[in-house]
């Protein structure tokens, strides 16, 4: 006569406890992949002072060109633009009353010191004035 085997409560959890211990083991020598911040290596973080002939310019634009994606400088004319750039991106910088400048980032590119020019702006508009408009008629 045979012996038939059945599974009692303590038989199955120390079959549990072996797969389990099995399980730990091979998670402990397999290498971990997770999601890693890398950058790629031709992407680097661009800083720079935008100035003119007076010194700092606050709150000049820094816009990537063709996105949304930009920043202004501070009050010493600093800025850290927040997104990693790649060599032959392009940045917009301008400034109210001032020419607005393509930069080009090369393959050295880490820091910009730039000083911006004025730009001439011809405004096109009726002046203020505090009198009512008069026509003069003419005698016919």
């Amino acid at each position: 006569m045979k012996n038939q085997s059945t599974f009692t409560p303590k038989k199955s959890l120390r079959a549990l406890g072996y797969v389990a211990f099995l399980m730990m083991t091979i998670l402990a020598f397999n290498p971990v992949y997770g999601q890693s911040k890398t950058t790629l290596q031709n992407e680097r973080t661009i800083k720079g002072v935008i100035s003119n002939d007076d010194g700092p310019l606050e709150s000049a634009s820094i816009v990537l060109k063709g996105t949304k994606i930009g920043t202004s400088s501070n009050s010493k004319g600093e800025f850290i633009f927040p997104k990693p750039l790649k060599t032959g991106d392009v940045l917009l910088i301008s400034y109210l009353g001032y020419e607005t400048v393509e930069m080009k980032i090369k393959a050295d590119t880490g820091f910009i010191r730039l000083r911006l020019s004025e730009d001439l702006l011809e405004f096109v508009g009726a002046l203020n004035s505090d009198k009512p408009y008069k026509s003069k008629r003419s005698n016919k």
